[in-house]
């Protein structure tokens, strides 16, 4: 069975906006191969609220995916380990 999740990644932007764009083409890829992409909303770059690894803007993407019920917890672990990545949160819808 399929569920409809939202998720939304901050990219970090210390490397320039094209690794971003890298990594974001990779997690699409990633979320379509395990599942349905319905949407993706690239937001940019944007002023984090705080510094985050001195940080101080993030590259912002929204992804409205279905997938199975076990595959969120893959991509969290994924995204933890991954350099690059600011910020993230899996919503289910």
């Amino acid at each position: 069975m399929s569920n409809s999740y939202e998720t939304i990644i901050v990219y970090s932007l210390a490397k320039g906006e094209e690794a971003a764009k890298e990594l974001h083409a990779k997690f699409e890829a990633m979320m379509a191969e395990n599942g349905t992409v319905d949407s993706v909303d690239e937001w940019g770059k944007r002023k984090l609220a705080y510094l985050i690894n001195d940080e101080e803007y993030g590259f912002y993407v929204l992804y409205n995916h279905s997938c199975d019920a076990a595959y969120p917890a893959e991509l969290m672990r994924v995204l933890n380990i991954t350099e690059g990545v600011l910020a993230k949160s899996i919503i289910k819808k």
